[in-house]
């Protein structure tokens, strides 16, 4: 066989040559490590309460007739979650107690003070959110503890998850629509845990006190 000839059957047996199986095998790995490998971990984002549509609202038995129903008009906060897994990260929800209203000029004057919330003295009944589990598809129950009076007990929430997509209005200057989750939550506490004692003797103020939680909260 001459040079020119040989030279030619090696071009001939190249297309060959390269679709041996030893040859595309590193090809077709990296193809199917990159269909096979798992998605990158999406971290939870962090959702600030909008003060005009976050309520923090009670009820409480007087001299067992009927509730009082009151609520805290200044409410901020912060909630970590990550809606992919719906893991709760943490969170703080903050209440002002001189913005306590149940629509009695009189008897909001009268939490306001020592007997009840002491706001002068503690201004801030806060909320930590410290964990979740799922009790449904949409529903959980969120455990934390609460601070008020300057004391922190344990405190647990039954949890909502009522809705989270793009608001239906534009908020920014240039009409642009935030995300916004919103969640119902319900819980108790006992007023004489944290040393509110007021009215008890005789039934006047109820101990038990039923708390309303309804909120939006926007994807930051």
């Amino acid at each position: 066989m001459t040079m020119r000839t040989a030279r030619a059957a090696a071009l001939l047996a190249l297309p060959t040559l390269l679709a041996h199986p030893f040859l595309t095998a590193p090809a077709a790995l990296l193809t199917a490590a990159a269909l096979t490998a798992p998605p990158a971990a999406a971290a939870p984002a962090t959702y600030t309460l909008d003060p005009e549509h976050a309520v923090v609202g009670f009820l409480v038995m007087h001299a067992g007739y009927a509730n009082v129903l009151g609520r805290f008009r200044e409410v901020e906060g912060e909630i970590s979650f990550d809606e992919a897994t719906k893991q709760l990260g943490g969170g703080e929800i903050r209440v002002k107690t001189a913005s306590v209203f149940t629509d009695h000029d009189k008897r909001d004057e009268h939490l306001r003070g020592p007997d009840f919330l002491n706001a002068e003295e503690f201004p801030d009944m806060i909320f930590r959110l410290e964990g979740a589990e799922a009790t449904g598809e949409r529903t959980g129950r969120i455990t934390g503890t609460l601070e008020l009076l300057g004391v922190r007990k344990p405190m647990s929430l039954d949890v909502t998850w009522n809705k989270s997509a793009e608001y239906p209005f534009g908020t920014g200057v240039f009409g642009t629509r935030p995300y916004v989750i919103g969640v119902s939550a319900r819980g108790t506490i006992r007023r004489s845990d944290f040393g509110m004692t007021y009215g008890l003797d005789g039934d006047l103020v109820g101990d038990e006190i039923s708390l309303i939680l309804e909120m939006e909260a926007r994807r930051q």
